[in-house]
């Protein structure tokens, strides 16, 4: 039996607003270097690395002198990008993957499904405007531009929560479970791409 073909990618965007390049290694061991110019979209950013066992890089020159609305944004483009690039064919995964995570009062819920077709449901209810320096607005731009170029379907829902803290990263470790199960290979259907049509 042939090991599976490491699962990585690398994605360079440059536009006139932010240039960045992404990282991803899907079989990893929650690894980052991240540098984002938003600290705490790097903190969200390591969530995903760390619980989702995805060794990632993000390098990210933006527009911040204007606000972090591109930046946030590009990096859920470019990040769905990678993370498109190194899956291919979806051969062997599990396609769907769920969590549910708590932080103290705050519980979130996140389902993801490797489907081709981009779609996002998220219902949060921020408690408060801005963490740190980003806008609570911008994390559904974010997730936004990550399923659109990713090419999943994506709910979020955050049941709980008094802490807008607390709310964002519950939301952002259960999407990081939530992609480390539908990721994982499946050794009952390791040849065989998980649908009817044959075709993700």
């Amino acid at each position: 039996m042939t090991s599976p073909e490491p699962r990585q990618a690398e994605v360079t965007r440059r536009t006139l607003e932010t240039q960045i390049t992404v990282r991803v290694n899907l079989d990893g061991s929650g690894q980052s270097s991240l540098h984002s110019g938003i600290g705490f979209l790097d903190h969200m950013l390591e969530q995903i690395a760390r619980h989702g066992l995805i060794d990632l890089d993000v390098a990210c020159q933006g527009d911040l002198h204007i606000d972090g609305h591109h930046t946030v944004e590009d990096i859920g483009i470019t990040l769905g990008q990678a993370m498109a690039r190194a899956v291919g064919d979806k051969k062997g995964i599990r396609r769907y993957g769920h969590a549910y995570v708590p932080l103290d009062e705050a519980l979130s819920r996140v389902v993801v499904d490797f489907s081709g077709r981009p779609g996002l449901h998220m219902d949060v209810q921020f408690t408060r405007a801005t963490l740190g320096q980003l806008d609570t607005q911008l994390v559904f731009e974010f997730f936004q531009g990550f399923v659109n170029h990713a090419g999943v379907t994506l709910h979020i829902d955050n049941l709980k929560g008094v802490n807008a803290h607390h709310q964002c990263e519950t939301i952002f470790k259960a999407f990081a479970r939530a992609l480390r199960a539908a990721l994982e290979h499946d050794a009952r259907a390791a040849d065989s791409i998980p649908s009817t049509k044959g075709a993700l």
